[in-house]
């Protein structure tokens, strides 16, 4: 992994009591020398689904901002506080996709990071294998600025931006 990015080489100051003795405590945490604030990088939980058509093609969606402005993923989005992976998920495709998920099957969790604003994120992605009511009012919205329906192949999976939706095209989606 290519530290440059990494949180404990970018945050240089106490988010509590903003000291310049903000300093590697471990590999998960920076420790203040001032006032003793510990401040962990957790990874962020994320969640994706698979949504395939009558002809098992998946549905991707191009995204409208960085990180990866402009490459394929997997229709889903980030967990807000308080909020359950499903509840998430459900969220996340209706608000991008105007698509109503009606049944989810748990698939697997894998991890990711990227760089956003100088700072690496560390996530954990949660898949799903779902289905929706209908695509008659499918339609690309939020942070997403297109929406199709692929045959899952290597030269496909090239155009996916983050490492984890690859693993997961890969692992559940790939042609054979």
């Amino acid at each position: 992994m290519d530290r440059t990015f990494h949180p404990q080489n970018v945050l240089q100051y106490c988010p509590r009591c903003g000291c310049r003795q903000f300093e590697p405590y471990g590999v998960k945490a920076s420790k203040c020398g001032t006032c003793g604030f510990v401040f962990y990088y957790n990874a962020a939980t994320a969640v994706a689904a698979i949504i395939r058509d009558s002809q098992n093609r998946v549905l991707l969606t191009k995204r409208a901002f960085d990180p990866g402005k402009g490459t394929l993923d997997l229709p889903g989005g980030f967990v807000d506080p308080l909020e359950s992976a499903e509840t998430a998920l459900c969220r996340e495709i209706k608000e991008e996709l105007e698509l109503e998920i009606v049944s989810k099957d748990y698939k697997g969790s894998f991890p990711n990071t990227y760089v956003y604003g100088g700072v690496m994120y560390f996530t954990c992605d949660l898949v799903y294998e779902c289905t929706v009511a209908s695509y008659e009012h499918i339609a690309a919205n939020d942070d997403v600025v297109a929406a199709q329906f692929y045959k899952i192949t290597e030269q496909v999976i090239e155009q996916v931006g983050a490492e984890s939706i690859r693993k997961i095209l890969r692992r559940f989606c790939l042609s054979k």
